[in-house]
């Protein structure tokens, strides 16, 4: 009887040494800020990717959340909640655990890339040319929407007066007029290998891509397609 209380005894100590337990371990917050800092890290590659930015560095810091974090038996997970301003994002710190917490993060970057601006004094009106703009590396933390392509702004023409090393901005630049109301142009209908033209006359004005109005030479009112100074293209 004694011998089979023992090996009875041993039997369920070996259970026990192999039986697997869930705990709920502690989790820190500087794991939770690893880990929105690396997910804000990744975020900002897919922003330079998508904007073509040149040569893109950036540094991110994690807004410290102050409430205690509980244990969590399973590693946390950190999600993306608003990500559409680069320079401020919002993440969440999830454990998966039945019931488990989340905690909200803002991350606050620092960004810079080699980015088009004025490579001198500009004023109101000025249609850019290749001497007009610069590559330069700038903090673009806060200018989301600056120019990485020299060509973009080229033969754009200026809203207003523009320092020399301002970054360029869409709502800086409007397309220059290449047609004015009245101008005599001429419409050029291409087709395969076959090119026709004819004099007419502007009824709009209109920038490189703008669909106007123009009387052709037989005085027929047709819509037509601005191509280059004094130059449009049937549009239908």
């Amino acid at each position: 009887m004694l011998n089979k209380r023992i090996v009875t005894r041993f039997f369920a100590l070996l259970l026990i040494g192999t039986t697997k337990f869930s705990v709920a371990a502690p989790v820190t917050l500087d794991q939770l800020v690893a880990q929105v800092q690396q997910a804000a890290q990744a975020q900002l590659k897919r922003h330079a990717e998508l904007a073509n930015w040149v040569e893109p560095q950036f540094t991110v810091d994690v807004v410290r959340n102050t409430r205690p974090i509980g244990a969590c038996s399973q590693a946390p997970r950190v999600e993306a909640q608003d990500v559409r301003q680069p320079g401020r994002m919002r993440f969440v710190a999830i454990c998966p655990d039945q019931g488990g917490w989340r905690y909200e993060f803002v991350t606050r970057a620092k960004i810079s890339a080699r980015v088009a601006v004025a490579a001198t004094d500009l004023p109101a009106g000025k249609t850019l040319s290749a001497d007009d703009v610069s590559l330069e590396r700038n903090d673009i933390s806060n200018i989301p929407d600056s120019f990485s392509d020299l060509t973009a702004v080229q033969e754009m023409a200026t809203r207003r007066t523009i320092r020399a090393g301002d970054v360029f901005r869409p709502n800086m630049l409007v397309a220059p007029t290449l047609v004015k109301r009245g101008d005599a142009v001429r419409i050029v209908a291409k087709r395969d290998q076959i090119e026709v033209s004819m004099a007419g006359e502007a009824l709009d004005p209109g920038s490189r891509g703008a669909t106007i109005r123009v009387k052709n030479a037989s005085g027929v009112t047709i819509r037509a397609r601005v191509t280059e100074q004094g130059q449009v293209e049937p549009a239908d």
